[in-house]
């Protein structure tokens, strides 16, 4: 289909960005909307990008750019196909929010610039027109190549970074995205979040009277239903007995329960105690008495 269209005319500069609206950069006077015959050659150059990287669907379609907030990068050959030109090839990118593992095992969450798909006709493979495209786009975007993203590049586009842009060692990550040493360095607007450490095993100790004014005073701080007032003093022991102390007063029975005590399996017996010495000099007052008793009855 791209034979038949004059690509001269849709697309009057070298190189061309396109965004979600599909219109380059300068209309053409006197002839009809050129955005069906742009989504054809868009949708042709997905297609053939789409078969060089052996994937089932194309990841390139006008539709999807009209959907999305990515650039588009085209390049032609104006001398070709008898002066109409013909377009060379093409390199998407656009921004993505992703979670990516630094150098450290951390992980982070920030949004680079992506290259989302790029692609050069085979036939016309170095001869430097992919290398005028990523130079180009570059300069637009104002980026260094260290800092970004790339969605599941072919061996052929990494050797093209190692060769151009000394890319080299990449940090492992858990997706689809390939980024370089150099990428975390100077991020200072990302938002990491580590792993906290795990602490060691060991005996678990209880709160210091430090923290525990400060839990105070933080819960004095959270405003009314959220703070709790403090819990009220414990009451002092009675008579310097616990609840568990023996040494504490049993509680008497009521009187009028006795009725029903006596009746019970084991009888009822009086709450008044005596103590064993008070038993032995009872007894001993028996004895003597008895004995005093049998002499006066012998005289």
């Amino acid at each position: 289909m791209e034979t038949t269209i004059d690509i001269n005319h849709i697309f009057p500069e070298r190189i061309t960005v396109l965004d979600q609206n599909l219109i380059a950069s300068r209309k053409s006077s006197g002839r009809s909307d050129p955005q069906p015959q742009i989504a054809a050659v868009i949708d042709e150059l997905g297609r053939a990008s789409a078969k060089a990287q052996h994937l089932t669907a194309p990841i390139t379609s006008a539709s999807k750019l009209q959907t999305n907030k990515h650039h588009l990068y085209l390049i032609k050959d104006g001398e070709s196909k008898g002066g109409k030109g013909l377009v060379v090839g093409f390199l998407k990118v656009g921004y993505k929010k992703l979670f990516l593992l630094d150098q450290r095992g951390a992980h982070v969450e920030t949004e680079p610039l992506c290259v989302l798909d790029f692609f050069v006709k085979e036939d016309l493979q170095r001869h430097g027109y992919g290398l005028e495209l990523f130079e180009f786009m570059l300069q637009h975007k104002k980026v260094d190549p260290v800092m970004m993203a790339f969605d599941r590049p072919s061996p052929k586009f990494l050797s093209f970074l190692e060769k151009h842009y000394c890319l080299k060692n990449s940090v492992p990550q858990v997706n689809n995205f390939v980024v370089f040493d150099g990428f975390f360095a100077n991020r200072s607007a990302v938002r990491s979040r580590k792993v906290p450490p795990k602490k060691p095993d060991g005996e678990i100790k209880p709160y210091s009277l430090t923290e525990r004014e400060a839990l105070r005073e933080e819960q004095r701080a959270l405003p009314w239903p959220m703070s709790r007032p403090a819990p009220p003093p414990p009451s002092p022991p009675l008579s310097g007995s616990s609840l568990c102390s023996p040494n504490r007063g049993r509680q008497r029975p009521d009187p009028a329960l006795a009725p029903a005590l006596a009746n019970a399996p084991g009888g009822y017996r009086s709450p008044t105690l005596r103590s064993p010495l008070t038993d032995s000099l009872h007894s001993r007052e028996k004895r003597t008495s008895s004995l005093n008793r049998s002499k006066l009855s012998f005289r």
